[in-house]
């Protein structure tokens, strides 16, 4: 599996298509803060995105998708003028129960939903992400462009299966726009993500999530780089922010978190899993990155909630 896929594994994601918003006239709906990514995709139209501290507002067009990270409030509107409306009054009086009707209709439609990640292991992704990502390369955009066709035929058509495909097809958008901002990642960006852009690094990083439980060494990532020690030590550290090795045991302790909250394996069997031999010194590594024994973090997960 490769490093992004084994990501998006671990976080358990889910995707939710929530519907849509179908405007006419002169127009401004305002969401509040929610858990959760949100995705909106642009079908027709056109509209301005607004962003609580996220910098200016972003023009959006017909084609184009957002990922809306970080659960801020935001708005969208054709005239930046208008106070937006709370989103949660709107009526949804459509054949298909999900398009929410602004003014008539007919200027503007988009469809939106959400995506849900493990809350323990959301950072590992959320942290690598701004709080707004756009696809801006062709390539990724004309994939975009086809998702959101689909996604509005599933949902205008209310086929049998179609909310499984919807969902499948937004978890497409979301990779999609990932990779575009990938492929657009600023210079000076450092995190795990962004070093999958560079085809040596993503070689070592996917060695790490295919044997997170290999002795690796140094020389080992090096080589899966096709790098001297050096070099790939320095490049390492530059594009991801944290010395190799100090990768592979935070990716262990992510794994190591996930079985123990999940599989009901003894903190020694998962220790073993992830390459410690040592019970005691695969507790001192989880203290370290988790701040908490293995143990404690066990119980906490299998305490029951609500």
């Amino acid at each position: 599996m490769d490093p992004l896929s084994s990501v998006l594994s671990l976080v358990r994601l889910k995707a939710y298509v929530s519907g849509g918003l179908d405007a006419g006239g002169s127009w401004a709906v305002g969401f509040g803060a929610t858990d959760g990514v949100k995705f909106q995709a642009i079908v027709s139209g056109q509209c301005w995105l607004v962003v609580e501290d996220a910098g200016d507002p972003i023009l959006l067009r017909a084609g184009d998708c957002v990922l809306l990270t970080r659960g801020r409030p935001f708005h969208f509107a054709n005239d930046l003028s208008l106070p937006p409306i709370d989103g949660r009054t709107l009526v949804s009086p459509a054949r298909d129960g999900r398009i929410a009707i602004l003014n008539g209709g007919g200027d503007f439609l988009s469809l939106g939903g959400y995506f849900q990640l493990a809350d323990d292991h959301a950072a590992v992704l959320l942290d690598a992400l701004p709080p707004v990502v756009r696809a801006t390369d062709k390539a990724n955009h004309a994939v975009v462009r086809w998702c959101i066709d689909r996604l509005r035929e599933e949902m205008k058509t209310d086929r049998p299966g179609g909310d499984l495909v919807a969902q499948q097809i937004a978890t497409m958008l979301l990779v999609q726009l990932i990779r575009s901002h990938l492929d657009a990642a600023p210079a000076g960006a450092a995190n795990w993500l962004v070093a999958l852009g560079d085809r040596g690094l993503r070689a070592a990083i996917g060695a790490v999530h295919r044997e997170p439980a290999k002795r690796w060494t140094l020389g080992e990532l090096a080589s899966e780089a096709a790098m001297s020690r050096t070099v790939f030590a320095t490049r390492f550290r530059q594009a991801v922010g944290l010395p190799p090795m100090d990768y592979v045991i935070r990716w262990r302790m992510s794994l190591a978190a996930e079985r123990l909250a999940s599989t009901g394996l003894t903190v020694s069997a998962v220790a073993h899993s992830v390459g410690y031999d040592s019970e005691k010194s695969f507790g001192a590594a989880f203290r370290r990155i988790r701040g908490m024994p293995p143990g404690a973090y066990a119980r906490r997960a299998a305490k029951p909630t609500g």
